[in-house]
């Protein structure tokens, strides 16, 4: 919690410190306004501050022609910074990011090896995954919204729209219907004519939802053949009369050996990235 309220102080600073500088060069345009003003007539004065009062607030230069140079340019870094912000939060919550790390997450706990492979690998093998998944819509937000966005072919509300829409059909492709539903009721929307008509708001957390969903199962599915090996070995043991001996000892090297025999970071890798539709 410190961390993040670390950072919004951070970013309320910077925020603040730009809009000081703008208002300083406001300030200055405005003096050598008022010097030019009083060399004419009352009544062209008069319009000149009219002029002034209406690109002006507080005496910061609130034009976004791009022509003055005040709080649009401003406002631009503070989008920029936003959005680089939020960048680890819309790959997590918008990709199979999630997915991927919660099985990758399962097989180790599965597997019952405590910290093998450590959290980095993990994370880094997820992270790469994800990008060679979603290589085809990052890609397609590159074409479609960053080139014409850079050419100024577009405005960048266009190139917003030209981004968020293959994002929305690989969220689309990937969602449970019902948990769609689910969402459009407590959002108050009753009837949805097509795909086009369902929010974005209402379309990540149905989204984060399915994927949660479909982790967890596949999560299910590779903890049985562990569980057997598991009841097996206890099974044994306490046939044995060897009660004192925990069941865990005895069954990590059965699983390894399992798990090495049958090839199983190849076989869920494949058959996860095959669960995944783009």
């Amino acid at each position: 919690m410190r961390k993040y309220i670390r950072k919004a102080a951070i970013l309320l600073f910077m925020i603040l410190v730009m809009f000081m500088v703008s208002g300083t060069v406001s300030y200055a345009t405005t003096d050598e306004g008022d010097v030019t003003a009083g060399e004419d007539d009352a009544a062209g004065e008069g319009d000149e501050g009219e002029n002034l009062d209406d690109d002006t607030l507080f005496g910061i230069d609130i034009s976004t022609s791009g022509e003055t140079g005040g709080i649009a340019s401003a406002l631009q870094i503070v989008i920029i910074l936003t959005i680089i912000a939020l960048c680890p939060s819309i790959l997590i919550m918008l990709t199979s990011f999630t997915r991927i790390l919660v099985v990758m997450h399962f097989t180790r706990s599965a597997l019952n090896t405590q910290s093998a492979p450590p959290n980095q690998i993990l994370i880094g093998i997820s992270l790469f995954l994800t990008f060679f998944v979603m290589a085809p819509v990052f890609e397609q937000i590159y074409n479609e919204a960053y080139v014409p966005l850079s050419n100024n072919e577009i405005t960048q509300e266009e190139a917003f729209d030209a981004a968020i829409e293959p994002l929305r059909d690989f969220m689309l492709k990937n969602v449970d219907d019902k948990d769609l539903d689910a969402m459009c009721g407590i959002a108050g929307i009753e009837e949805v004519a097509g795909t086009d008509d369902i929010p974005t708001s209402v379309l990540i957390p149905s989204f984060i939802i399915s994927e949660l969903r479909i982790a967890f199962f596949i999560g299910f599915l590779i903890y049985v053949p562990f569980l057997v090996i598991d009841m097996v070995v206890s099974s044994v043991l306490m046939s044995m009369g060897m009660m004192m001996l925990p069941p865990t000892t005895i069954s990590l090297p059965f699983k390894i050996l399992l798990f090495v025999l049958a090839d199983g970071w190849n076989l869920i890798i494949v058959n996860l990235i095959e669960t995944i539709k783009v």
